[in-house]
């Protein structure tokens, strides 16, 4: 079964997920954004062995530490989808304008699309092509789990933000209401930032897509 961890990063407090199969303790890291001594240190009090990066899309507060990870532990780095390439690009700047430690830019090893699956020990987990907050914006759901980890798509009575470059507000509440909706009302979502809810709860009270 498929466990986690969310540890909150950068000044943004940005909701960082480690991520491992129970049965073989192979671990995933999902938008390891700052603070790698932390993030490192919780990795070693879990127990877990950590062979994955996966990112949701490619702001500095999900991707800043991505490449930095990537080199010095000799871990691939899995998404976002292509869609995000000029995000990564900007890295250094969106890094210096916010205030942020250095970041580099990278390549993942590979880029994720929509009905793509990756793979941790003996758990899969599925993947949603979800733009809106950026283009090339992924979902990781676990149909086992009953979890998704939705980045900044939504959140707990919210949702991403569509005002920065490549943002779309009508794409957007299509990829809640006809990716993430479908997946079903009990499933719980770790967002990027604040509380986890579920998908039921937003449909029923958040003001931006209840009802749908």
């Amino acid at each position: 079964m498929l466990r986690y961890h969310t540890v909150p990063v950068t000044p943004f407090q940005q909701n960082c997920s480690i991520v491992w199969c129970d049965d073989t303790q192979r671990a995933a890291i999902i938008d390891p954004g700052g603070e790698l001594p932390r993030l490192r240190a919780e990795v070693e009090r879990l127990g877990v062995s950590l062979e994955q990066i996966w990112l949701t899309h490619a702001h500095i507060d999900h991707a800043g530490a991505a490449a930095q990870l990537a080199r010095e532990d000799g871990l691939p780095i899995i998404g976002p989808h292509e869609g995000d390439q000029f995000w990564i690009d900007a890295l250094p700047q969106q890094s210096a304008m916010f205030g942020f430690p250095p970041s580099e830019r990278f390549t993942p090893t590979r880029w994720l699309h929509d009905g793509d699956t990756v793979t941790l020990g003996h758990c899969t987990l599925q993947v949603r092509h979800c733009p809106g907050h950026t283009p090339g914006h992924v979902v990781f759901f676990s149909p086992q789990a009953r979890r998704a980890f939705v980045g900044d798509v939504l959140f707990a009575g919210s949702i991403g933000r569509t005002d920065f470059p490549g943002g779309d507000y009508r794409t957007l509440i299509e990829a809640i209401t006809q990716r993430l909706w479908p997946m079903g009302d009990d499933v719980v979502f770790i967002p990027g930032h604040g509380p986890e809810s579920s998908f039921g709860q937003e449909r029923r009270t958040n003001p931006f897509v209840g009802g749908t």
